[in-house]
C-alpha cells in the first residue's frame, strides 16, 4: 500500500515524510492526510471539468445554416 501512496503522491512528498523525525503512527497520518489532500484536489477537478462541460452544452448553441 505504500508503494501505491508513493506513486500516487509522489516520490518526493513520501520521502520527505518518511525522512521526518516522527513516530510510525505520525508517519501514518500524514500519509494518510496526503492522500485524503489528493483525493480533495482530485474531487475539485472533476466537479470543474464537469461544470466546464455543462457551460459548453449550456451557452453555445449551434448556429443554424443558410
Amino acid at each position: 500500500m505504500i508503494k501505491d501512496m508513493e506513486i500516487k503522491l509522489g516520490s518526493i512528498i513520501v520521502g520527505r515524510i518518511n525522512s521526518a523525525r516522527m513516530s510510525e503512527s505520525e508517519r501514518q497520518v500524514a500519509i494518510n492526510a496526503m492522500h485524503d489532500a489528493d483525493l480533495l484536489v482530485d474531487a475539485f477537478v472533476w466537479v470543474a471539468k464537469k461544470i466546464e462541460q455543462l457551460g459548453e452544452r449550456t451557452f453555445l448553441k449551434p448556429v443554424p445554416k443558410h
